[in-house]
Protein backbone atom coordinates (compact mmCIF):
# COMPACT_ATOMS: atom_id res chain seq x y z
CA UNK A 1 0.00 0.00 0.00
CA UNK A 2 3.01 2.31 0.07
CA UNK A 3 2.23 5.49 -1.83
CA UNK A 4 -1.42 4.60 -2.35
CA UNK A 5 -4.16 7.06 -1.49
CA UNK A 6 -6.71 5.60 0.95
CA UNK A 7 -9.87 7.15 2.42
CA UNK A 8 -11.49 5.64 5.52
CA UNK A 9 -14.79 6.92 6.91
CA UNK A 10 -15.67 6.59 10.58
CA UNK A 11 -12.00 6.20 11.43
CA UNK A 12 -11.77 7.48 15.00
CA UNK A 13 -12.81 4.36 16.93
CA UNK A 14 -13.42 0.64 16.73
CA UNK A 15 -13.06 -1.10 13.38
CA UNK A 16 -12.47 2.16 11.51
CA UNK A 17 -9.50 3.10 13.69
CA UNK A 18 -8.05 -0.39 13.32
CA UNK A 19 -8.47 -0.17 9.53
CA UNK A 20 -6.68 3.19 9.42
CA UNK A 21 -3.79 1.80 11.47
CA UNK A 22 -3.57 -1.33 9.31
CA UNK A 23 -3.23 0.76 6.15
CA UNK A 24 -0.76 3.03 7.95
CA UNK A 25 1.44 0.05 8.74
CA UNK A 26 1.53 -0.67 4.99
CA UNK A 27 2.74 2.86 4.24
CA UNK A 28 -0.46 4.28 2.75
CA UNK A 29 -1.36 7.94 2.35
CA UNK A 30 -4.47 8.41 4.45
CA UNK A 31 -7.47 10.72 4.42
CA UNK A 32 -9.61 9.98 7.47
CA UNK A 33 -13.06 11.16 8.50
CA UNK A 34 -15.15 11.23 11.64
CA UNK A 35 -17.09 13.63 13.81
CA UNK A 36 -14.73 13.99 16.78
CA UNK A 37 -11.79 16.31 16.07
CA UNK A 38 -9.87 15.33 19.21
CA UNK A 39 -10.04 11.62 18.41
CA UNK A 40 -9.26 12.46 14.80
CA UNK A 41 -6.03 14.18 15.80
CA UNK A 42 -5.13 11.17 17.95
CA UNK A 43 -5.68 8.66 15.15
CA UNK A 44 -3.64 10.76 12.71
CA UNK A 45 -0.74 10.79 15.16
CA UNK A 46 -1.08 7.04 15.68
CA UNK A 47 -1.13 6.41 11.92
CA UNK A 48 1.98 8.49 11.32
CA UNK A 49 3.76 6.65 14.12
CA UNK A 50 2.65 3.33 12.60
CA UNK A 51 4.25 4.12 9.25
CA UNK A 52 1.75 6.07 7.14
CA UNK A 53 3.43 8.10 4.42
CA UNK A 54 0.90 10.85 5.11
CA UNK A 55 -2.29 11.23 7.14
CA UNK A 56 -4.91 13.93 7.55
CA UNK A 57 -8.27 14.11 9.28
CA UNK A 58 -11.43 15.83 8.10
CA UNK A 59 -14.22 16.35 10.63
CA UNK A 60 -17.36 15.52 8.68
CA UNK A 61 -20.91 14.22 8.94
CA UNK A 62 -21.21 11.48 6.32
CA UNK A 63 -24.97 12.00 6.10
CA UNK A 64 -24.65 15.57 4.79
CA UNK A 65 -25.33 15.62 1.03
CA UNK A 66 -22.07 17.36 0.09
CA UNK A 67 -19.73 15.46 2.43
CA UNK A 68 -18.81 12.64 0.05
CA UNK A 69 -17.70 14.92 -2.78
CA UNK A 70 -15.81 17.11 -0.29
CA UNK A 71 -13.90 14.25 1.33
CA UNK A 72 -13.12 12.45 -1.94
CA UNK A 73 -12.00 15.73 -3.47
CA UNK A 74 -9.77 16.49 -0.49
CA UNK A 75 -8.13 13.09 -0.75
CA UNK A 76 -7.44 13.54 -4.44
CA UNK A 77 -6.16 17.09 -3.95
CA UNK A 78 -3.77 15.90 -1.24
CA UNK A 79 -2.46 12.77 -2.92
CA UNK A 80 -3.17 13.17 -6.63
CA UNK A 81 -5.41 10.11 -6.97
CA UNK A 82 -7.67 7.71 -5.06
CA UNK A 83 -6.75 4.05 -4.84
CA UNK A 84 -8.91 2.76 -1.97
CA UNK A 85 -12.15 3.81 -0.31
CA UNK A 86 -13.26 2.08 2.89
CA UNK A 87 -16.89 2.82 3.81
CA UNK A 88 -16.83 2.11 7.53
CA UNK A 89 -18.99 4.77 9.20
CA UNK A 90 -22.14 3.25 10.65
CA UNK A 91 -24.64 3.39 13.50
CA UNK A 92 -26.70 0.77 15.32
CA UNK A 93 -30.04 1.00 17.09
CA UNK A 94 -31.28 -2.08 18.89
CA UNK A 95 -34.91 -3.10 18.58
CA UNK A 96 -37.45 -4.98 16.51
CA UNK A 97 -39.98 -3.37 14.14
CA UNK A 98 -42.26 -2.27 17.00
CA UNK A 99 -39.41 -0.65 18.91
CA UNK A 100 -37.78 1.06 15.91
CA UNK A 101 -38.86 4.68 15.60
CA UNK A 102 -39.11 6.56 12.32
CA UNK A 103 -36.19 8.74 13.40
CA UNK A 104 -34.01 5.71 14.13
CA UNK A 105 -34.92 4.11 10.82
CA UNK A 106 -34.16 7.28 8.86
CA UNK A 107 -30.85 7.86 10.66
CA UNK A 108 -29.76 4.26 10.08
CA UNK A 109 -30.51 4.32 6.36
CA UNK A 110 -28.91 7.76 5.94
CA UNK A 111 -25.68 6.70 7.64
CA UNK A 112 -25.35 3.03 6.72
CA UNK A 113 -26.73 3.07 3.16
CA UNK A 114 -27.11 6.51 1.59
CA UNK A 115 -23.67 7.71 2.74
CA UNK A 116 -22.07 4.51 1.42
CA UNK A 117 -23.75 5.10 -1.94
CA UNK A 118 -22.67 8.74 -2.12
CA UNK A 119 -19.06 8.04 -1.17
CA UNK A 120 -18.86 5.11 -3.59
CA UNK A 121 -20.36 7.15 -6.42
CA UNK A 122 -17.88 9.97 -5.79
CA UNK A 123 -15.02 7.45 -5.67
CA UNK A 124 -16.02 5.85 -8.98
CA UNK A 125 -15.96 9.26 -10.64
CA UNK A 126 -12.25 9.44 -9.75
CA UNK A 127 -11.30 5.79 -10.12
CA UNK A 128 -12.88 5.20 -13.54
CA UNK A 129 -10.59 7.64 -15.41
CA UNK A 130 -7.62 6.08 -13.58
CA UNK A 131 -8.71 2.62 -14.71
CA UNK A 132 -8.20 1.22 -11.22
CA UNK A 133 -9.42 1.36 -7.64
CA UNK A 134 -10.84 -0.68 -4.80
CA UNK A 135 -13.88 0.00 -2.63
CA UNK A 136 -14.34 -2.02 0.55
CA UNK A 137 -17.62 -1.68 2.42
CA UNK A 138 -18.05 -2.69 6.04
CA UNK A 139 -21.27 -4.68 6.09
CA UNK A 140 -22.05 -7.25 8.81
CA UNK A 141 -22.77 -10.93 9.21
CA UNK A 142 -26.33 -9.61 9.60
CA UNK A 143 -26.12 -8.86 5.88
CA UNK A 144 -25.93 -12.65 5.41
CA UNK A 145 -28.35 -13.93 8.07
CA UNK A 146 -31.32 -12.40 9.84
CA UNK A 147 -30.66 -9.77 12.48
CA UNK A 148 -32.35 -10.45 15.82
CA UNK A 149 -33.39 -7.36 17.72
CA UNK A 150 -31.74 -4.87 15.35
CA UNK A 151 -34.14 -4.55 12.43
CA UNK A 152 -32.99 -1.24 10.94
CA UNK A 153 -29.32 -2.18 11.19
CA UNK A 154 -29.84 -5.60 9.61
CA UNK A 155 -31.84 -4.15 6.73
CA UNK A 156 -29.22 -1.45 6.16
CA UNK A 157 -26.39 -3.97 6.01
CA UNK A 158 -28.37 -6.16 3.64
CA UNK A 159 -28.66 -3.11 1.40
CA UNK A 160 -24.89 -2.58 1.63
CA UNK A 161 -24.39 -6.17 0.47
CA UNK A 162 -26.55 -5.63 -2.60
CA UNK A 163 -24.94 -2.25 -3.29
CA UNK A 164 -21.57 -4.00 -3.18
CA UNK A 165 -22.57 -6.68 -5.68
CA UNK A 166 -24.33 -4.25 -8.02
CA UNK A 167 -21.46 -1.77 -8.15
CA UNK A 168 -18.97 -4.60 -8.59
CA UNK A 169 -20.89 -5.75 -11.67
CA UNK A 170 -21.33 -2.23 -13.05
CA UNK A 171 -17.73 -1.08 -12.70
CA UNK A 172 -15.57 -4.19 -13.13
CA UNK A 173 -14.67 -3.30 -16.75
CA UNK A 174 -13.43 0.08 -15.48
CA UNK A 175 -10.86 -1.66 -13.31
CA UNK A 176 -12.73 -0.98 -10.07
CA UNK A 177 -13.21 -3.78 -7.55
CA UNK A 178 -15.99 -3.52 -4.95
CA UNK A 179 -16.16 -5.93 -2.02
CA UNK A 180 -17.55 -6.05 1.50
CA UNK A 181 -16.29 -7.38 4.79
CA UNK A 182 -19.03 -8.82 7.01
CA UNK A 183 -17.88 -8.73 10.65
CA UNK A 184 -19.62 -10.60 13.40
CA UNK A 185 -19.55 -9.50 17.04
CA UNK A 186 -16.39 -7.43 17.45
CA UNK A 187 -14.86 -5.97 20.60
CA UNK A 188 -15.87 -2.32 20.07
CA UNK A 189 -18.02 0.25 21.83
CA UNK A 190 -20.86 -0.56 19.42
CA UNK A 191 -20.97 -4.09 20.77
CA UNK A 192 -21.53 -2.79 24.30
CA UNK A 193 -25.12 -1.88 23.40
CA UNK A 194 -25.91 -5.58 23.03
CA UNK A 195 -24.60 -6.69 26.40
CA UNK A 196 -27.09 -7.67 29.08
CA UNK A 197 -24.63 -7.07 31.91
CA UNK A 198 -22.55 -4.19 33.23
CA UNK A 199 -19.61 -6.59 33.59
CA UNK A 200 -17.96 -6.13 30.17
CA UNK A 201 -15.69 -9.15 30.44
CA UNK A 202 -18.64 -11.36 31.31
CA UNK A 203 -20.66 -9.85 28.46
CA UNK A 204 -17.92 -10.54 25.93
CA UNK A 205 -17.60 -14.10 27.21
CA UNK A 206 -21.35 -14.63 26.90
CA UNK A 207 -21.45 -13.31 23.34
CA UNK A 208 -18.35 -15.27 22.39
CA UNK A 209 -19.78 -18.53 23.71
CA UNK A 210 -22.41 -18.46 20.94
CA UNK A 211 -19.78 -18.15 18.18
CA UNK A 212 -18.18 -21.32 16.73
CA UNK A 213 -14.64 -20.06 17.41
CA UNK A 214 -15.67 -19.33 20.98
CA UNK A 215 -14.94 -15.61 21.18
CA UNK A 216 -15.72 -12.24 19.63
CA UNK A 217 -13.41 -10.69 17.04
CA UNK A 218 -10.80 -8.04 17.68
CA UNK A 219 -10.99 -4.95 15.43
CA UNK A 220 -7.53 -5.72 14.05
CA UNK A 221 -8.78 -9.07 12.69
CA UNK A 222 -11.45 -7.29 10.68
CA UNK A 223 -8.95 -4.67 9.53
CA UNK A 224 -6.62 -7.31 8.08
CA UNK A 225 -9.45 -8.60 5.90
CA UNK A 226 -10.15 -5.06 4.67
CA UNK A 227 -6.53 -4.48 3.71
CA UNK A 228 -6.45 -7.84 1.91
CA UNK A 229 -9.50 -7.02 -0.20
CA UNK A 230 -8.05 -3.63 -1.07
CA UNK A 231 -4.67 -5.06 -2.02
CA UNK A 232 -3.25 -6.60 -5.18
CA UNK A 233 -3.41 -9.97 -3.41
CA UNK A 234 -7.18 -9.80 -4.05
CA UNK A 235 -6.81 -8.65 -7.67
CA UNK A 236 -9.36 -11.15 -9.03
CA UNK A 237 -11.93 -10.71 -6.25
CA UNK A 238 -14.90 -8.42 -6.75
CA UNK A 239 -18.52 -8.55 -5.64
CA UNK A 240 -17.54 -10.71 -2.65
CA UNK A 241 -19.07 -10.62 0.83
CA UNK A 242 -16.33 -11.89 3.14
CA UNK A 243 -17.55 -13.05 6.57
CA UNK A 244 -15.18 -12.30 9.43
CA UNK A 245 -17.44 -13.70 12.11
CA UNK A 246 -15.81 -16.74 13.65
CA UNK A 247 -18.10 -19.06 11.70
CA UNK A 248 -21.31 -17.46 12.97
CA UNK A 249 -23.01 -17.11 9.58
CA UNK A 250 -22.09 -20.68 8.67
CA UNK A 251 -24.38 -22.07 11.34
Amino acid sequence: MRGRSVIVTGSTAGIGRAVALAFAAEGARLTLTGRNRERGAEVVAACLAAGAEAARFLAADVTAPDTAEMVIGAGVDAHGRLDVLVNNAGILFRGDALACTDAQWDATIATNVTAVFRFSRAAVRVMAPQGSGAIVNIASDWALVAAHGALAYGVSKGAVAQLTRSMAADHARQGIRVNAVCPGDTDTAMLDTGMATADRAAGLARLGAAIPLGRVAQPEEVARAVVFLASDAASFITGALLPVDGGNSAV
